[in-house]
C-alpha cells in the first residue's frame, strides 16, 4: 500500500519547483502539424487538434516544450480535463510535457470519414495512441491512464514497447482476454458491470442516447462511491458526451468485449495478437483505489506475471475508479515513480 507520507513528499517536491515552468508551458506552441482550436476554461490551456489516418484528435498540451513526454489518458464516462487538471501541472513543474487527448467518441475528437466503423474495441484505442504519437512526431512517451485510457496505454505498451518509456495503469493489466469473454466472474463483480449487459440490448442503446448524463451520474456514484464530486465538476464533463459518435463508440466497446459485435477489420491483426495476452516489458506502476466500486483493490499478484519489467503496485486510500481526479497526488507520484525506475 502506498503511504501517505511518500505521496506527500513526492507532490511537495514537485510543487517546490514553482509555477513558472507551467506558466511558460501554457504558452508553448503546438507542433507544426497540430492546429489550435477553442480554449479550455479549466486550466489546461487551448484545445488543440492533430490528424491521424482515422481521427481528428482533440488534446491539451501542458508543460515545457522539450520536457519528457507523458500521455495522460482518460476513462469512460469521465473527462480528461477533470481527471488531469491537478495532475498535469505537478508533472509540468517536474519537467514533463503532458499530452492529454480526448478518446474517440469524446469531446471534439472526430472521425475523418463517415464510412469508418465507430469501433470502441481495445485495439482501436491502442492504435489511436500510437497514431497520435506519430502525428505529433513523438518517438517515445510514458503512458498513464485509467479505465478506457489505462487499457489504451496497456495495449500500446504491450504491442509497441519501443514507443513506451513506462506505464501507469489503474486496476492493473487491462488488456482484455476476449478468449474467455463468456466465462462468468464472481457475482459481486458482475453486479458492478451492470452497464455492460444493459448496452448489449437495443433498450440500452436507446437509454444511452436519451439519458447520457443520467447514466454517467449513476456510473460516477457507483464506481466511486466515496467521491464527493461537485455539480460543477459533473457539468464540466457533460459536453464530452454530445459528440456525434459517442453512443456508437460506447455501445461497440462493451458489445465487442463481450463477443456480441465484430471488430473493425482494420484492427483484426492487432486483436489476434492481444488474444495472446502479451507481456508489458517496460517499467510499470499499477494502482488500485481502495474505494473502487467496480474493481475491488488487490495486492496485484493476480496479474503480476504480465509485467516483466520493473513493477510496483500500490493501493491508494480515498480513491475510487476515477483515481487521477480523486487522488491526483497519488497519480502524479506514480508517474514520477515510473520515470525514476
Amino acid at each position: 500500500m502506498i503511504s501517505r507520507r511518500r505521496l506527500t513528499q513526492a507532490v511537495t517536491t514537485a510543487a517546490a519547483t514553482g509555477a513558472a515552468g507551467l506558466a511558460g508551458a501554457r504558452q508553448a506552441s503546438a507542433r507544426t502539424n497540430a492546429t489550435p482550436a477553442g480554449r479550455s476554461p479549466h486550466g489546461l490551456g487551448p484545445v488543440r487538434h492533430v490528424r491521424t489516418d482515422v481521427l481528428d484528435i482533440a488534446y491539451h498540451d501542458v508543460g515545457p516544450a522539450h520536457g519528457k513526454p507523458v500521455i495522460l489518458l482518460h476513462g469512460w464516462p469521465f473527462s480528461p480535463v477533470g481527471s488531469y487538471a491537478e495532475v498535469a501541472p505537478v508533472l509540468a513543474r517536474r519537467g514533463h510535457r503532458c499530452f492529454i487527448p480526448y478518446l474517440r467518441g469524446h469531446g471534439e475528437t472526430r472521425f475523418l470519414r463517415d464510412d469508418t466503423p465507430r469501433s470502441g474495441e481495445q485495439a482501436a484505442l491502442g492504435a489511436d495512441l500510437i497514431a497520435f504519437m506519430d502525428a505529433l512526431r513523438l518517438p517515445r512517451a510514458l503512458f498513464a491512464g485509467y479505465d478506457w485510457g489505462g487499457r489504451a496505454g496497456d495495449v500500446a505498451a504491450a504491442l509497441w514497447p519501443e514507443r513506451c518509456t513506462g506505464v501507469v495503469s489503474v486496476n492493473g493489466y487491462l488488456v482484455q482476454n476476449l478468449a474467455v469473454a463468456q466465462e462468468p466472474l464472481a457475482a459481486e463483480l458482475e453486479e458492478g458491470y451492470w452497464y455492460f449487459f444493459y448496452f448489449l440490448t437495443e433498450r440500452g442503446r436507446k437509454g444511452l442516447q436519451r439519458n447520457r448524463e443520467d447514466l454517467a451520474r449513476v456510473v460516477w456514484h457507483r464506481n466511486s462511491p466515496q467521491w464527493q464530486f461537485t455539480e460543477a465538476e459533473f457539468a464540466q464533463t457533460a459536453p464530452l458526451w454530445t459528440n456525434p459518435d459517442y453512443v456508437d463508440v460506447v455501445i461497440h466497446n462493451y458489445r465487442h468485449r463481450l463477443g456480441a459485435a465484430p471488430g473493425d477489420p482494420r484492427y483484426a491483426d492487432l486483436e489476434a495478437r492481444l488474444l495472446g495476452q502479451p507481456k508489458i516489458t517496460v517499467p510499470a506502476v499499477t494502482l488500485d483505489g481502495q474505494d473502487d466500486g467496480v474493481i475491488p483493490p488487490t495486492d496485484g499478484s493476480g496479474y503480476a506475471a504480465h509485467f516483466t519489467g520493473p513493477w510496483k503496485h500500490h493501493i491508494v486510500p480515498g480513491a475510487g475508479h476515477n483515481l487521477p481526479q480523486e487522488r491526483p497526488d497519488a497519480f502524479a507520484a506514480a508517474v514520477l515513480e515510473v520515470d525514476a525506475m
